[in-house]
């Protein structure tokens, strides 16, 4: 393998304070989720507006095939004259049912997703399909007498060849309007002169029916490259910097894994989404999604963050759990604060500063189980942690009480962090949150756990706890961010207690 140059350092755009996490406000994998993006209103509001039209594009398509089908079976039994009225009664017997059903398969189906990621017309005949058969289905189950099952598959096609009709007369004019509007998508190429100029044929000059504009490419020499040189792998981050770049398109064989993730992390701190044409990939397309491009596959390397429906759903799940555990909780709240007053002076609660989404300090409350200014006989204590890498733990640590001790046992003292979920700076489930002592030895590649809100648990307690190396913890937030889905999270929440109670590695 050919020695190839590293990535040059990004100049701060500015100064860190002392001790804190570097500024990272234009890094894509920490911006707010989709609903809380810089322009809510215009993304957001594009977005429902496709969503809503293709909608109302289905529901219309349906009627018009079973209005079609319920007249096909009038003339074919000889009503020259069909009965409207009777036809107009069927229809409205069966359509909100008919719709509802439509919606929830088409969305299944991916046929409201972006444009690009968007299923064609026979992903539309398909689940046209799906819904006729839960429709007979529910017919029968219900003893609904039909009477013909003819109506069935001809109300199908008729509803398909409506709704292809409907949605390429959208994409036709969606299109257009992109193109009067002057949308573009600004594209840098990334690898060596031969690949470049094969990757740019091959692209043509538009996808998705957004052109492109090519603003030039980055290779280590100017021969055989199609576009303006704007300087060497070396130069990527300045030519990020220095420029409005929407996508970084690379040549998946001219770099190898390491090269690669380098690239990658560069583009996303400068947010521009990064899309690869790869021959062999494994490593960087565990993350993948298939973009369609003409004459060339595109994978599109998405940072993996919870945004758009995801977000909601996980934020609305958060918001109610939290909330019943507050209330059913707070006789144990009280039970607990008596404990702690009781047993030494200070405060009930401890705000502990810790780094949580895009690399920014928060207050993380927790009930006090240490003496007060327990934090300032740490250093005295380094020579004693017996944690791995950026961890500091002591299992018997002279600065905790006796009321905390048992609180650190069954984890009580990890309750008020409900507030914090409450408050929108933690999740139930996630990465936890590190103090600043141990966010400062992180190595560059444990940061992709900062891509997502920090939990009040996760994989990590009921995986082992402290007992795992700190890389081995690493890795299962790593696990977690690639497999999330909301019944991941009721999974750990559900094995949390007996995680707890078996107290494997709680100290």
């Amino acid at each position: 393998m050919s020695t190839k140059p590293a990535l040059s350092p990004d100049p701060p755009a500015t100064e860190p304070a002392a001790g804190g996490p570097p500024p990272s406000a234009a890094d894509v994998r920490a911006v707010r989720p989709y609903i809380l993006s810089r322009s809510p209103l215009r993304s957001a509001g594009r977005r429902l507006a496709s969503v809503l039209t293709l909608a109302a594009i289905d529901v219309c398509g349906v009627a018009l095939g079973l209005y079609g089908g319920l007249t096909l079976r009038e003339l074919w039994h000889g009503h020259t004259d069909p009965l409207w009225g009777v036809l107009w009664d069927a229809e409205t017997e069966w359509l909100p049912f008919l719709s509802l059903i439509t919606l929830l398969v088409f969305w299944q189906a991916g046929l409201y997703a972006s444009r690009e990621r968007r299923a064609g017309v026979g992903k539309v005949v398909s689940s046209l399909v799906i819904v006729a058969l839960i429709t007979l289905a529910f017919g029968l189950g219900t003893g609904f007498e039909f009477t013909t099952y003819g109506l069935i598959p001809t109300s199908t096609v008729l509803a398909a060849l409506a709704i292809g009709i409907f949605r390429a007369a959208y994409e036709t004019a969606a299109i257009e309007l992109l193109r009067l509007t002057g949308a573009r998508r600004r594209a840098v190429l990334v690898g060596h002169g031969p690949s470049l100029e094969r990757l740019r044929e091959s692209l043509g000059s538009a996808r998705g029916g957004i052109d492109y504009e090519f603003v030039g490419a980055v290779a280590p020499s100017v021969e055989g490259v199609p576009l303006p040189l704007l300087g060497g792998l070396e130069e990527l981050p300045a030519v990020l910097a220095g420029r409005s770049v929407d996508e970084l398109i690379l040549s998946e064989a001219d770099f190898d894994e390491a090269e690669l993730l380098e690239i990658v992390e560069t583009a996303h701190r400068h947010a521009v989404k990064v899309r690869l044409a790869p021959t062999t990939t494994e490593l960087l397309v565990q993350r993948g999604e298939y973009v369609p491009g003409q004459g060339v596959p595109l994978f599109e390397l998405r940072p993996p963050v919870f945004a758009g429906t995801d977000w909601a759903v996980k934020r609305s799940f958060d918001l109610l759990v939290s909330g019943a555990l507050m209330l059913a909780g707070l006789p144990l709240w009280l039970l607990v604060a008596a404990a702690i007053k009781l047993d030494s002076r200070g405060p009930v609660f401890y705000r502990d500063p810790r780094i949580g989404l895009g690399e920014r300090e928060f207050g993380m409350f927790k009930f006090r189980t240490m003496v007060a200014g327990a934090d300032r006989l740490q250093p005295a204590l380094e020579g004693r942690n017996e944690a791995d890498g950026a961890l500091f733990k002591i299992r018997h640590d002279p600065r905790v009480t006796r009321v905390g001790r048992l609180l650190r046992r069954v984890s009580l003292d990890e309750l008020p962090q409900v507030l914090n979920v409450l408050r929108g700076e933690m999740s139930l489930v996630g990465p936890r949150p590190l103090p600043l002592r141990d966010y400062a030895l992180l190595e560059d590649w444990h940061r992709k756990r900062y891509l997502v809100l920090p939990g009040m648990t996760g994989l990590w307690q009921i995986s082992g706890r402290s007992g795992l190396t700190f890389d081995d913890l690493v890795r299962l937030d790593f696990y977690y961010l690639d497999n999330w889905s909301i019944w991941l999270d009721i999974s750990i929440l559900v094995k949390t207690p007996a995680a707890v109670l078996a107290r494997k590695g709680a100290y």
